[in-house]
């Protein structure tokens, strides 16, 4: 009996390796699947339709948020990008687990829309080891670095509406700690109410 995928949701302040984090997810369990975002901005050299974003107008994207075809969405420097839930509906029927590394906001949405989605925040070991670690990027002025720490406190507080927490102190550790939730997640009564009853009906007589 094929069980329903999961919708695995992972945030976190930039800078804390959210990403590191769900690469490393991906290749460790191979029946999770990063979801494809859908987006108004150009595709760049060597991006493919379907693939890395689906690249539609502005007109479309406005259309599809008038018909609820979003889990989430938001409008970033003039672009906009969502989560569609077609995608994600047609491979959580396949029995695949699908992954979104998303901002709180966004976050916020999903939570809304999909409850029983699994909310996983990747915390730092300490937010002077976060200043470090965006500081060793060299991708921020002085100016907006400040901005940056500033948001951070809120930013960790926003941890209170997730399911889960891992303290990104070590990489490796961490992502043992990320399949674990996920192995136990699967193991939910609440996920398998139809193995349950099926495994009773066989062994009536």
């Amino acid at each position: 009996m094929q069980t329903k995928g999961m919708l695995i949701v992972i945030s976190g302040p930039s800078g804390v390796g959210k990403g590191t984090l769900c690469n490393l997810l991906l290749k460790r369990k191979k029946n999770i699947i990063l979801s494809v975002s859908t987006t108004t901005r150009l595709p760049r050299d060597g991006e493919i339709n379907g693939k890395n974003y689906f690249f539609v107008s502005k007109k479309d994207f406005e259309s599809m948020i008038k018909e609820n075809q979003f889990l989430e969405w938001a409008k970033v420097y003039n672009n906009y990008y969502g989560t569609p839930r077609e995608f994600v509906n047609k491979n959580l029927e396949k029995g695949k687990d699908v992954l979104l590394e998303i901002d709180i906001q966004g976050a916020k949405q999903v939570k809304h829309n999909c409850p029983q989605a699994i909310f996983i925040f990747i915390m730092p070991p300490s937010i002077a080891e976060l200043e470090t670690r965006i500081k060793k990027r060299g991708t921020e002025t002085q100016t907006s670095l400040e901005v940056r720490m500033g948001n951070t406190v809120n930013e960790l507080k926003a941890a209170y509406m997730y399911d889960y927490i891992v303290i990104n102190d070590d990489i490796e550790r961490a992502v043992t700690e990320l399949c674990s939730i996920i192995s136990a997640e699967k193991c939910r009564t609440s996920r398998n109410k139809d193995t349950i009853e099926d495994i009773i009906k066989k062994g009536v007589y």
